[in-house]
């Protein structure tokens, strides 16, 4: 005999009222669609919850990841006066742009 759950009972007002709780708005034809949909959907969800995971860690991500990222070390940079002299414009040795949010403070 099978240790699976029992297939979820789920009612097209249930659905309905599901939807109204989203402020969705669904016709008949639309709920008679999400009613078998969602009820498959619980039905997968329940098999997952039936599954005896004992000793089996959990985890966010099927493969094991490693940060791959580089060391982070001080490292020389550009000099401030060399690019700022390549901007398009300048000002107070900052680099001047368009204003976005309309008048300056």
């Amino acid at each position: 005999m099978s240790d699976a759950p029992p297939p979820v009972a789920l009612t097209r007002d249930e659905v309905a009222h599901v939807a109204a709780l989203a402020k969705l708005a669904v016709t008949p034809e639309e709920l008679d669609t999400y009613t078998g949909q969602l009820a498959a959907i619980l039905d997968h969800a329940a098999d997952i919850a039936g599954l005896d995971l004992d000793g089996v860690a959990p985890t966010a991500h099927p493969l094991p990841l490693v940060n791959v990222l580089r060391a982070d070390e001080v490292r020389a940079t550009l000099d401030r006066d060399e690019v700022l002299a390549a901007a398009p414009a300048t000002e107070d040795h900052r680099f001047r742009v368009p204003a976005i949010l309309g008048e300056e403070p």
